[in-house]
């Protein structure tokens, strides 16, 4: 049984992180991790080892998002977007 895992989280990144620094970092799992973002009442979602997904999002600063992990590392995926999205 896979093991899913999902937090809302608030992002706060340096002007030196991209999205796409931590899309290359987080290819060394095999869960599927999804970000969600409220944008006008809307859900949108993307797949962070999508780069034209997270183009799309468009994460900025102090954002709150829904970080869902599902697969076997699932727990240690969220842990390390987690991370990396609170460096700021």
């Amino acid at each position: 049984m896979e093991n899913k895992v999902e937090k809302k989280i608030p992002v706060y990144m340096t002007e030196s992180q991209t999205i796409i620094e931590l899309s290359q970092i987080i290819q060394q799992y095999d869960a599927e991790i999804i970000l969600k973002k409220n944008v006008n009442g809307s859900i949108i979602e993307a797949n962070l080892k999508s780069f034209l997904g997270l183009i799309n999002l468009r994460l900025h600063d102090g954002d709150e998002i829904v970080v869902e992990c599902v697969g076997e590392d699932a727990k240690e995926a969220l842990s390390e977007v987690e991370v990396f999205l609170s460096k700021g």
